[in-house]
């Protein structure tokens, strides 16, 4: 597992350069690296947290449940509390509540956890809303295909790229709002509400730009991980570790102020 690897992968946006659209530029290396060595030192522990493993395993587990011929009862085994004819939304809210039901029985809930969990909400949503909207209505049937599109090399690595494009840029944002207080004052951090959009849509790109190499192996891993006796929490945290070990790299590289 993990080694597969695209080579340089382009950028169109460095970290430098995306703390440059914060209003007045003000510290901006400095900003960047208190940013960069905050984030990827907390990082170095997320392989153990139990609400991002959780989250992880949670998003192998229910493409393959809608492989199921009994949907329902497949994502009720995973401890997804589900009507009888779940709607997408349903689905999505019973996958977050089964995170939170495991934290409260074995502890571990952290902001990274907090972060993955609403990641993993938004990512399933983004990615299968298009595949159940129908002029029709939505049916259980239509919300079973769309999660089980996921169970494919191809697409379970867009699902697992979209998940992490959207935990790091939760993540970056946490450490980034704490650093820019240090740096940036007067009227704030951004002079326009333009230039905050204009700075967020950088971030996410950064973000995005850099989950690209988790995309690269995670389909592999999942297709081999099922072959060998399907995915347990463990060979979740194994992949979680791998993941943001490679991703840490990704970012460290974007941090390079001439995008090297």
């Amino acid at each position: 597992m993990g080694h597969i690897r695209p080579g340089n992968l382009p950028r169109t946006r460095n970290w430098i350069q995306v703390l440059d659209l914060i209003g007045g530029g003000a510290g901006t290396p400095e900003v960047a690296a208190a940013t960069m060595q905050a984030s990827q030192a907390g990082l170095l522990k997320g392989a153990k947290d139990p609400g991002l493993v959780r989250t992880v395993w949670l998003l192998t587990q229910v493409p393959l449940a809608a492989r199921s011929e009994n949907f329902v009862d497949a994502l009720r085994r995973l401890q997804l509390q589900v009507s009888n004819s779940p709607s997408l939304l349903e689905v999505v809210g019973a996958f977050t509540g089964a995170v939170d039901a495991h934290l409260r029985q074995h502890g571990g809930r952290t902001d990274l956890g907090e972060m993955a969990q609403m990641a993993a909400a938004e990512a399933i949503t983004a990615l299968a809303t298009p595949q159940t909207t129908s002029l029709f209505g939505t049916t259980t049937a239509d919300v079973q295909r769309a999660l089980r599109s996921f169970s494919t090399s191809k697409q379970f690595s867009t699902l697992v790229r979209e998940f992490f494009t959207r935990v790091t840029k939760k993540y970056l944002t946490y450490f980034l709002s704490r650093e820019l207080s240090n740096y940036v004052c007067g009227d704030g951090r951004f002079t326009s509400v333009d230039k905050h959009a204009v700075f967020n849509q950088a971030l996410e790109l950064h973000c995005r730009q850099a989950s690209r190499i988790i995309e690269e192996f995670s389909g592999g891993w999942f297709s081999k991980a099922n072959f060998e006796g399907g995915i347990t929490p463990e060979k979740a945290a194994g992949f979680v570790h791998v993941a943001l070990k490679k991703l840490r790299a990704e970012l460290a590289k974007g941090a390079d102020a001439h995008g090297q």
